[in-house]
């Protein structure tokens, strides 16, 4: 199969403070082609992290720059190494083409359709090297300008999925590659505001700690350090088709995360660059 794309990879708008928010999973195109192969079910891209340029508007208020995905995860995943190496040895993960949605249904209707070798070579050249090309330019450019670069990746999921955990996840999973992708005192801040929340779980490093993004771009010895953010989507949408957008969810939780915003920018002029 061979694979082609008339969408840009990635919306990128810069801001004016050493912050990059970057948004891997809100991408929801198809190219109709690629569509045409898949399920009815996985044309309805369920496993998007919905919504979260709306929740998150207020970065841009605070001068960050904001890297958005256009793409579906499952054209290409990219918060999976290029390789396609797991992130988390031993436990069930989705791929870098993904094959399987995260209720473990199938994506093709037909698996002689799943894409070979040279498909994900074509679909990694085409949507997941620009983004990441992008996302290195943008680092390199806020730390030439300000001698640092803070990276927030953002990321929402259902709060319950057997597949991946048992239970229901923490509202709040904060993830530093296991206290390597940033400074543990920004690691600690953070915590402390997410465990502030009133009415929200949290957690630092638990099941999630941080996907490919994170843990290859945090490099705080270097002057760049990361964090990833998965939260609950039951704490600002509709879990359930169709992924409703709820306002008074959401003004809930958008205090706390301007509070970690605001939390990565204070800690910014402060960092060891």
């Amino acid at each position: 199969m061979s694979f082609a794309t008339t969408e840009s990879p990635f919306r990128l708008r810069q801001g004016t403070q050493p912050l990059l928010v970057s948004m891997p999973h809100v991408g929801t195109h198809v190219p109709p082609a690629l569509a045409a192969r898949f399920t009815g079910e996985a044309r309805q891209v369920p496993d998007t992290d919905w919504h979260l340029e709306r929740l998150y508007a207020f970065a841009e208020q605070l001068g960050a720059s904001v890297l958005v995905a256009t793409h579906s995860r499952y054209v290409i995943d990219l918060n999976r190494p290029p390789d396609g190496a797991s992130l988390y040895p031993g436990q069930s993960v989705t791929g870098l083409c993904p094959i399987d949605t995260f209720d473990a249904t199938p994506i093709y209707a037909d698996p002689a359709d799943q894409p070979g070798e040279s498909e994900i070579a074509a679909r990694r050249e085409a949507v997941w090297e620009p983004y990441h090309a992008c996302l290195r330019q943008e680092l390199a450019r806020l730390k030439a300008e300000h001698g640092v670069a803070m990276l927030w990746d953002a990321h929402s999921i259902r709060s319950v999925l057997p597949r991946f955990f048992d239970g229901r996840l923490p509202d709040l999973n904060l993830g530093t590659g296991k206290g390597t992708s940033c400074d543990p005192a920004l690691a600690q801040s953070l915590l402390e505001i997410a465990r502030d929340a009133s009415g929200f779980t949290s957690v630092l490093n638990g099941r999630f700690t941080g996907g490919y993004i994170t843990r290859h771009y945090g490099r705080p010895h270097e002057g760049v350090h990361a964090v990833q953010l998965e939260m609950t989507q039951c704490s600002y949408m509709q879990e359930a088709p169709p992924f409703t957008y709820l306002p008074e969810l959401a003004m809930r939780v958008e205090p706390h995360l301007q509070r970690m915003l605001r939390a990565m920018l204070y800690f910014a002029p402060r960092a060891p660059s």
